[in-house]
């Protein structure tokens, strides 16, 4: 079973998911790939200790804190390759940006190729189900743009600029 919790944020409605133990989803309503489209059942079971611990960590980083990623037992459902990608976005830290060319060079490195896709670490970052937590959206264009956020690029530099970038050095 699926268990959910809906939160209200400075940017709308946020619906956490879990397996009983671990976060597996944290969806903008309206986002692409929400869980919605992903699990057909899911019940509302707000007193879970994981949302505690989930929202407990949401209110932190919406108060400007940077909490830790380690406090939360994360579960997000997805393939190798996915996996891979999302590792790595936690590995940014809070107020900095990756490009997609550059975790693709990191995933290259770390499977012993050539080269990597940044589109294919693209889809990776894009089909993220645990939002925020799983920082997406500190993942730019190569060149600096402000592309590809599932929830909207306006989410996207809301949530940099929260975290203290200047934006006038991205391309919007």
């Amino acid at each position: 079973m699926i268990y959910t919790m809906n939160y209200l944020s400075p940017l709308g409605n946020i619906k956490f998911a879990s397996d009983g133990d671990s976060l597996i989803g944290l969806w903008f309503e309206g986002q692409k790939y929400h869980g919605d489209t992903i699990f057909k059942e899911m019940e509302l079971k707000e007193d879970l200790e994981i949302f505690k611990k989930s929202k407990k960590w949401i209110d932190s980083y919406f108060n400007k804190e940077n909490p830790s990623i380690d406090d939360i037992p994360l579960g997000p459902i997805g393939g190798e390759f996915r996996k891979d990608v999302w590792k790595i976005l936690c590995e940014i830290p809070y107020g900095e940006t990756i490009s997609y060319g550059e975790i693709a060079k990191k995933i290259a490195k770390k499977r012993n190729l050539k080269s990597m896709s940044a589109q294919a670490v693209g889809g990776a970052v894009g089909h993220n189900p645990v939002s925020i937590i799983i920082p997406c959206h500190r993942v730019v264009g190569s060149n600096g743009s402000l592309t590809g956020y599932a929830s909207g690029v306006e989410k996207k530099i809301w949530l940099l600029e929260h975290e203290g970038l200047d934006l006038n050095k991205f391309k919007k």
